[in-house]
């Protein structure tokens, strides 16, 4: 099967901006598109409601529709049309009938400066030839309202000279009969300002936008996806066991979610070789732990066969049982340690009473050598009578099993008519939970060693042990950021555990 090409985040991030980005543009143009016609449209709804109140003038005035009425018109009713760049009316045949450009008007009437009017008179002249030609001029407004006009008003745009224009043709109504035909031209400049000013700031925008994600795009790849990607190449170094050296710890110093982040997964890799190392010395200790029993065990099951005499059959059956017993303890707490170590990660822990742990666990153990007829008592003490000062944050079976190895462990080592006791006090910020027994003690020099895994120095009964116990309680005190110590008791016999855990 293909591999499936990764893509970086940042590939992504900048594919989805491009993606919105052309959606946006699409918008944009469409609505840039939309501008000029609107403002046209707008216009040339102003242009033919003067056209409508013409047409309302000529009709309450009677004014006759020809060439010398419209003038007379005109020059009465200048006001009508001091807004307007030019007024043009046409017969039905299409023929010019009036023109606000060719009255013999003072200037000041239509235009604001000689200049002006000299400049607009040139630049109508070149709009007026579109329909206004000396030759055919009849015949092009003929074919222009005969093509174009449909009962709708007539909306033209003209550019000339850098000046845009805005004409709307309409019929001119008297008595409810078309009588011919006006055409009201603007300048309409601001349109082409408007439009202009609205692309100026979309653009000014795209490219503040476009800014804005090119810093955010280096921001993101630099402190965030290179020291991710180098993350990456760490987890992979490991996994493919290479040799390449990827020093993490420059990312220490942030305090940010990547430096906890690369906190955390070196925590994580160094607990995971810990414990891979551990896997591989504990494999190599059970081996060894296993092949002396089995030594034993075959050289017994070579001499049963060789011996008649009942007695020592006896006695090496005792070996067999002893040593099978032994090599059961070993694989099944084994197994056991295991299935403790993978849950212990996944356990919670929460507010427990110690006191009522520590009781619990007493009343089983007494009741277990009341059934085995074993005369050992266990007596506990407590430095304050109140269960409620006694709450640690912890896993409630967890600690049941730390109390109960190492009571395990001073009972194997004490005889009949002995005590085992458990004393619980407490300094300003620990709870010290103390067990002693009235056995042979300690012959080790240090004797911190019995916390090892398979430790040699056990009781004669250790086919009931595997040596496992105390190292399983080492581990949980530790999980609960406690510790545990071992040695002698001063001026008496026997052998004391100490074990601290924190104080809520």
């Amino acid at each position: 099967m293909k591999k499936k090409k990764t893509s970086s985040i940042l590939r992504k991030f900048l594919l989805f901006n491009l993606s919105v980005f052309s959606i946006l543009g699409l918008f944009t143009l469409i609505y840039l598109n939309a501008i000029q016609p609107n403002l046209v449209k707008k216009t040339s709804a102003n242009q033919f409601t003067i056209i409508n109140n013409t047409s309302d003038h000529i009709q309450r005035l009677g004014v006759e529709f020809n060439k010398e009425g419209i003038k007379k018109f005109l020059l009465s009713t200048r006001f009508l049309f001091q807004s307007l760049d030019r007024v043009q009316f046409f017969s039905i045949d299409g023929e010019l009938i009036g023109d606000t450009n060719i009255l013999d008007l003072d200037s000041s009437v239509f235009e604001k400066s000689d200049e002006v009017i000299e400049e607009g008179a040139e630049i109508k002249k070149e709009i007026n030839s579109v329909i206004t030609k000396k030759k055919g001029n009849s015949n092009l407004i003929k074919n222009l309202i005969d093509k174009k006009y449909k009962d709708q008003p007539i909306t033209l745009e003209n550019k000339v000279n850098n000046s845009f224009f805005v004409s709307t043709i309409s019929e001119l109504n008297v008595d409810d009969n078309r009588v011919g035909f006006i055409m009201v031209t603007n300048e309409a400049n601001d349109i082409l300002l408007a439009v202009e000013e609205r692309k100026n700031f979309i653009i000014r925008t795209v490219l503040a936008v476009a800014l804005v994600i090119l810093i955010f795009s280096l921001f993101l790849n630099k402190y965030i996806l290179k020291p991710i990607g180098f993350l990456v190449s760490f987890t992979e170094a490991i996994k493919n066991k290479s040799d390449q050296n990827i020093d993490i710890k420059k990312f220490f110093v942030r305090e940010d979610e990547v430096g906890k982040l690369t906190k955390s997964i070196d925590e994580m890799t160094k607990e995971l070789q810990k414990r891979t190392n551990r896997a591989e010395t504990f494999s190599t200790d059970l081996a060894h732990e296993i092949r002396n029993p089995l030594a034993s065990l075959k050289g017994a099951s070579e001499l049963l066969d060789k011996t008649g005499n009942p007695s020592d059959k006896n006695k090496l059956m005792k070996i067999i049982n002893h040593d099978v017993e032994r090599i059961e303890r070993l694989i099944t707490d084994y197994s056991q340690m295991l299935k403790d170590e993978a849950s212990l990660s996944r356990e919670k822990m929460h507010k427990v009473n110690l006191m009522k742990i520590i009781l619990n666990v007493v009343e089983d153990f007494k009741q277990d050598l009341e059934n085995q007829n074993k005369n050992i008592e266990i007596k506990t003490h407590f430095s304050n009578s109140n269960e409620n000062n006694y709450f640690i944050i912890g896993i409630e079976n967890r600690l049941e099993q730390v109390i109960a190895n190492l009571l395990d462990n001073a009972i194997s080592f004490s005889g009949n008519n002995q005590k085992v006791e458990i004393d619980l006090t407490e300094t300003s910020s620990n709870f010290v939970m103390t067990i002693k027994d009235q056995g042979p003690g300690f012959t080790e020099a240090s004797p911190q060693k019995i916390f090892k895994r398979f430790y040699s120095n056990r009781p004669s009964n250790f086919g009931e042990h595997s040596g496992l116990g105390l190292n399983i309680a080492k581990n949980i005190v530790e999980l609960h950021k406690g510790a545990i110590a071992a040695s002698n008791r001063l001026n008496q016999k026997g052998a004391q555990v100490e074990v601290l855990l924190p104080k809520i």
